[in-house]
C-alpha cells in the first residue's frame, strides 16, 4: 500500500491526524477565498476606477487583464515550486506578496502604478492558489476526510466568485473603490500569522536538487502567450497577426518544453504524469466546467444589467441562488463520489451546468428574476460544485505526494484557460448572432446574442459530460490501494 509522504507531520511520526487540520483548512480556505473574490470584485468597480485615475477605455480593461494574465500563465510554475522548495513557506512568500502588492493598489495615484501593482498581484496569486489547494491535500492523508475538504474547497471557489460582485458594488458605493483592495490586507496579516501555528511544516526539501530552469522558463512563457492570446482576441481579432503570432508562439513553446522535459534529469513536469488518466479526465471537466461556467455568467451579468436595468449590487443578490446551491451540490458531489464513483458524479454534474444553461435560452428582453432567471440559475449551481469537487478529486487521484502542487497548479490552470476562453468565445458569439440578427446593431448584445452565448455554454458543458464518461470510472477510495503506482524513484525525480 502506498505510503504518504510526512508532509503533514512537524516532527517525528504522530500516531493520528493532525488535530489542527480543519483548522487549517478554514485558514488555507479564507486564502483561497481571498484570491477568488480579488478576480470578480474589481469587475463593478472599473468605472469608478476610471474616472478617479482618468484612464482610457482600452487602458481600465489592462486592470483586469493584467491580473488574468500573470494568474493564469505563472500558476504552473508557482505549484511547481511549492513541491520544491516547500509548501508552507512558498505560500508565505506568496501572501506577503499578495497584502503587499493590494495596498500598493490601494494606494494607486495613477492608472500604470495600479496595472502594475495588479500584475504583481496576480503573480503572488499564482503562487497562492496551487500551494494552498496542494497544502489541503498534504495535511489530509484520509480519502474521506480529504473529499470533505475539497467538497468545502469547490464551495469556497464558486462563493469567492459570486461575492466578488456582490461586495464589489457595496464597497465601491460606500467606501471607495480603492477598499475592494484595502480589505486584503488585514486578511494577508492574518494568514501570514496564522500560519505557521495552523498549517503544519513539510518535510525539508534537498537543497542540491537541480532545477529545470529550461522547463521554467518555456512552459511559463507558453502559458503567458496563450492567456494574453486568448484576452486579447476579442480587440484584436482571431485571425489578426498578433493573435495568430501568440498563439503560434505558444505551441512552439510548449513543443520545446515537451522536448526539454523529457531529456531533463530532474524535469518541472515529469511527462509519465500524463500517462494518469484520471488526472487528464479531472483536468478536461473542470476546463469544459470554467468554459461554461464563466461562458454564462459573463453574458448573464451583461443581460441583467444593460437589459433588464440591474445595478450591480442587485445582480450580486440575483447570484445568491447560484451561490447556496453550488455549495451544497459540493457538499452532496463530495458525499457521493465514494458511492457512485467520479465518472457518476462528475458527468451528473456538469450534465445539471449544461441543463442550466438550456434554461437560460429561454429567457426573454422583459425577462423576470423569479420567472425565467432563477430556475436557471438554481440548476446550475449545484451543478457547478459538484464538478469543482468531483474533478479535484479526480486530478488528484493516484498522484505521488511530491507532486500534489503540480497537480493542484495543472487543475488550477486548465480551469482559469477555460474561463478566459469562455467569456471571450460566449461574447464573440453574442456580438456576431446580434450582427446578423439586427442590421447596424450598436451597444450590447440582443437578446438573440445572449440566448446563443448561453447555448454556447451548454455545449461547452456538454464536452465535459463526454470527457467523464471516457476517461473516469473508478471509485477513488479503490485507487488508493494501487501502491506500485505511486512509488517514488530517483529518476523519476
Amino acid at each position: 500500500m502506498h505510503e504518504h509522504a510526512p508532509e503533514a507531520e512537524t516532527s517525528g511520526p504522530q500516531p493520528g491526524p493532525d488535530p489542527r487540520r480543519w483548522r487549517a483548512l478554514a485558514l488555507l480556505g479564507a486564502a483561497f477565498f481571498m484570491i477568488i473574490l480579488d478576480g470578480t470584485i474589481v469587475l463593478t468597480a472599473i468605472p469608478a476606477i476610471q474616472s478617479d485615475l482618468s484612464m482610457t477605455t482600452s487602458g481600465v480593461q489592462w486592470v483586469i487583464t493584467a491580473y488574468v494574465v500573470a494568474f493564469g500563465g505563472l500558476m504552473l510554475l508557482g505549484g511547481r515550486s511549492a513541491d520544491m522548495l516547500g509548501r508552507r513557506k512558498v505560500f508565505l512568500v506568496g501572501t506577503v506578496l499578495f497584502g503587499s502588492s493590494s495596498l500598493l493598489c490601494g494606494l494607486a495615484w495613477a492608472g500604470p502604478v495600479l496595472i502594475g501593482a495588479r500584475l504583481v498581484q496576480g503573480v503572488s496569486a499564482a503562487i497562492m492558489a496551487p500551494t494552498a489547494l496542494s497544502l489541503v491535500i498534504t495535511i489530509f492523508t484520509d480519502p474521506a476526510e480529504r473529499n470533505k475538504a475539497l467538497g468545502v474547497w469547490g464551495g469556497l471557489g464558486g462563493t469567492g466568485a459570486t461575492a466578488g460582485l456582490l461586495l464589489g458594488g457595496v464597497v465601491t458605493q460606500y467606501l471607495g473603490w480603492s477598499w475592494i483592495f484595502f480589505v486584503n490586507v488585514p486578511a494577508a496579516i492574518a494568514v501570514i500569522l496564522l500560519v505557521p501555528v495552523l498549517v503544519p511544516r513539510g518535510p525539508d526539501r534537498d537543497p542540491a536538487r537541480s532545477y529545470d530552469a529550461a522547463g521554467a522558463v518555456t512552459i511559463t512563457l507558453a502559458l503567458l502567450s496563450l492567456v494574453y492570446a486568448i484576452v486579447r482576441a476579442p480587440d484584436q481579432g482571431w485571425a489578426s497577426p498578433e493573435t495568430l503570432g501568440l498563439f503560434v508562439a505558444a505551441t512552439m513553446l510548449i513543443v520545446v518544453f515537451v522536448v526539454v522535459e523529457s531529456r531533463s534529469v530532474a524535469p518541472l513536469v515529469p511527462l509519465r504524469i500524463f500517462r494518469n488518466r484520471f488526472l487528464i479526465g479531472g483536468n478536461l471537466v473542470i476546463f469544459s466546467a470554467g468554459l461554461a461556467v464563466d461562458g454564462m455568467l459573463f453574458p448573464l451579468t451583461l443581460f441583467s444589467q444593460q437589459m433588464l436595468g440591474y445595478t450591480a449590487l442587485q445582480y450580486g443578490l440575483a447570484s445568491i441562488a447560484m451561490t447556496a446551491t453550488s455549495i451544497a451540490g459540493a457538499m452532496i458531489g463530495e458525499a457521493l463520489v465514494t458511492r457512485v464513483g467520479l465518472r457518476g458524479v462528475a458527468a451528473t454534474a456538469v450534465l445539471l451546468v449544461a441543463a442550466g444553461c438550456v434554461l437560460l435560452t429561454q429567457v426573454t428582453a422583459d425577462a423576470s428574476y423569479w420567472k425565467d432567471l432563477v430556475w436557471g440559475l438554481l440548476v446550475f449551481g449545484p451543478g457547478m460544485g459538484a464538478a469543482f469537487v468531483a474533478s479535484q478529486i479526480a486530478a488528484f487521484d493516484g498522484v505521488r505526494d511530491e507532486e500534489y502542487g503540480l497537480a493542484a497548479a495543472l487543475v488550477d490552470t486548465s480551469f482559469n484557460i477555460g474561463t478566459a476562453l469562455g467569456i471571450v468565445i460566449t461574447t464573440s458569439v453574442a456580438v456576431a448572432v446580434t450582427s446578423d440578427a439586427v442590421s447596424g446593431a450598436e451597444g450590447g448584445p440582443s437578446i438573440y446574442g445572449y440566448q446563443a452565448a448561453f447555448a454556447t455554454s451548454a455545449v461547452f458543458a456538454a464536452l465535459g459530460v463526454v470527457a467523464a464518461l471516457m476517461l473516469l470510472g473508478r471509485r477513488p477510495d479503490k485507487l488508493e490501494s494501487q501502491g506500485p503506482a505511486q512509488e517514488t524513484t530517483t529518476e523519476d525525480r
